[in-house]
């Protein structure tokens, strides 16, 4: 199907004033505020986990040392999907219009598209991280047991919570407490916290007060005084779930974007009918390896 003279009337007449509906701004990128973007030449991408060793054990005098056993714990695969959209457009449509070439200004709406279908995309496993999409352990991205060798850990609240002091505060602590595969401690901590539009001035507030917030108590701002959360937080306007909050942590493989093929676009004309259609395509993933890399709350 293409854009014909009849979707246009009012182009193939004198007299208008404006054509307006494609100039509006648009929210880019805020994808790269999650992701450490990695390119991919393959279909898919696999990241293994590996177990390291349990606490070292005291040796008696006399006895032999003990051994322990290292081995792989799970896979995180990223299957790369393709995001593709066109148009096309008659040549008549093309030869009548009086007011604007219909190519570039369509092509700014292809473009427009695309950017938003990967910041839709990107956020799908942050809304669906609390039950659907599963990390490489097979339990939700955010779960309160995430099964290890040793045990088990959580990325996500034992009791969930908006955000406020109180539950940015044990959200610090809980990811202080992370230990690895083997139940060692990982030295993790928050480092960006990633919100919707709605949590933006509870956001400030909490980040940005030197006092408490909400309190008449004389005390200072612990989140502030500390240091915690250095990269601030990061206004997402794609997140669709209006109270929960994720909090980046620095542990390293966590979440991550590969990119297939990177953004093209085409052109081409038709010999028979005449029409001139243009297509934009991109392939990429969008995942986490090491669940540890991500802390939440649904909110309550």
């Amino acid at each position: 199907m293409a854009i014909s003279r009849s979707q246009l009337v009012k182009e193939l007449e004198r007299g208008l004033n404006a054509l307006f509906g494609l100039e509006y701004k648009r929210y880019e990128n805020q994808h790269a505020e999650i992701y450490t973007n990695e390119n991919s030449d393959r279909a898919f991408e696999e990241e293994v986990m590996l177990s390291g060793f349990a606490n070292a054990s005291v040796k008696a005098e006399g006895q032999g040392v003990s051994f322990d056993e290292a081995q792989e714990t799970f896979t995180a695969r990223y299957t790369h999907e393709t995001v593709a959209l066109a148009f096309a457009i008659t040549e008549e449509a093309i030869e009548d219009n009086l007011y604007d070439r219909l190519a570039a200004r369509y092509t700014k709406a292809l473009a427009r598209s695309m950017s938003n279908a990967k910041q839709v995309k990107s956020v799908e496993p942050l809304i669906n991280g609390f039950g659907t999409f599963k990390s490489g352990d097979g339990a939700a991205l955010f779960s309160t047991s995430h099964t290890t060798v040793a045990g088990s850990f959580k990325n996500t609240l034992s009791t969930a919570a908006d955000l406020n002091e109180t539950s940015l505060e044990q959200s610090m602590i809980d990811i202080a407490k992370m230990t690895d595969e083997r139940g060692l401690r990982v030295a993790a901590r928050g480092v960006k916290m990633i919100i919707p539009s709605e949590l933006q001035f509870t956001a400030e507030r909490l980040m940005k007060s030197q006092g408490r917030t909400g309190t008449a108590d004389n005390d200072i701002n612990a989140i502030v005084s500390m240091g915690m959360i250095p990269q601030g937080y990061r206004v997402n306007n794609y997140l669709t779930d209006t109270d929960a909050f994720y909090i980046l942590t620095d542990v390293p493989n966590g979440m991550k974007m590969f990119t297939r093929a990177p953004l093209t676009t085409a052109m081409e004309g038709d010999f028979d009918t005449g029409n001139v259609r243009y297509k934009a395509r991109e392939r990429y993933s969008f995942g986490v390896s090491d669940p540890r890399g991500i802390f939440a709350s649904p909110g309550a």
